[in-house]
């Protein structure tokens, strides 16, 4: 089985958890292969430039996308928080609005933008003194997710029972 569904509820996660003690699936926030190659090097930038680090995410999806941020930034996020080794919930930033006083360190920031047809885009922001580093990825083809589904698909036939993400069906 492949999935690419983001937003369930922990019990239809805790469903996809126990179907893969009987069947072999993967599980993936994002089917595009340029995404997950991301998640990896957002882990890794994050791990080797430490909290000191500022780091915002910034998403842009169409007009019709309903939740925000995207289950995508949010997998980004998780990616900077596991390279730092710390707890996810403790340092997303999800909004600021009116007067909401200095960054605090070692926060992971968001903005989600929606407008026109905008497929999906991911801008990942590490800000240090004097200097940035951005990682973007530009979704402009709903194409690549059909392909990403495709090659999990591939991969997972013949699989012993197991959770797995795209993470291994790229090799990383």
């Amino acid at each position: 089985m492949v999935i690419g569904t983001t937003g369930l509820s922990v019990e239809e996660g805790d469903r996809v958890r126990q179907a893969a003690r009987r069947i072999p699936i993967v599980w993936a926030p994002n089917m595009s292969l340029g995404i997950n190659l991301l998640l990896g090097l957002v882990e890794d930038v994050a791990r080797r430039l430490g909290p000191d680090w500022d780091v915002e995410i910034m998403e842009m999806h169409h007009r019709g996308k309903v939740d925000a941020p995207s289950g995508t930034a949010l997998a980004l996020g998780l990616a900077v928080a596991a390279g730092r080794e710390v707890k996810f919930e403790g340092v997303q930033q999800r909004a600021r609005d009116g007067i909401t006083g200095p960054r605090r360190a070692g926060d992971i920031g968001f903005a989600a933008l929606r407008g026109g047809d905008a497929v999906g885009d991911h801008h990942v922001i590490f800000a240090g003194g004097g200097e940035r580093l951005e990682l973007i990825h530009r979704a402009t083809s709903r194409s690549i997710y059909a392909k990403g589904a495709v090659r999990a698909a591939r991969w997972v036939v013949g699989r012993p029972p197991g959770l797995y993400g795209l993470k291994e069906v790229l090799g990383l």
